[in-house]
């Protein structure tokens, strides 16, 4: 997972939700699971992984992330419950 990048989503139990964008997924949802990182996670506890999606390079990433962050808050659930219907923490299946 080291070579490539990242887009990722995040929730609490009340559906608030944190995107980000990282070159390593388990370290980087590691170090908000423990409120490593000050800010918005830390602050709404979101730290549930709902939905990752995978890039070549950092600018792809960055470009659909800043794409995504534009989106009706409908479009950003279906495109979760797309792959994830039952919201399960998905930070087991990648480490």
């Amino acid at each position: 997972m080291n070579s490539r990048r990242f887009i990722f989503w995040q929730a609490n139990r009340n559906g608030t939700l944190y995107i980000g964008v990282t070159s390593d997924l388990v370290k980087r949802i590691w170090e908000h699971k423990n409120n490593m990182v000050e800010g918005f996670t830390k602050r709404y506890v979101v730290h549930q992984l709902v939905w990752y999606e995978v890039h070549e390079s950092m600018e792809s990433a960055i470009k659909r992330e800043k794409r995504l962050k534009e989106w009706k808050r409908k479009w950003k659930l279906e495109l979760i419950e797309s792959s994830n219907p039952n919201w399960r923490d998905l930070y087991n299946t990648i480490v």
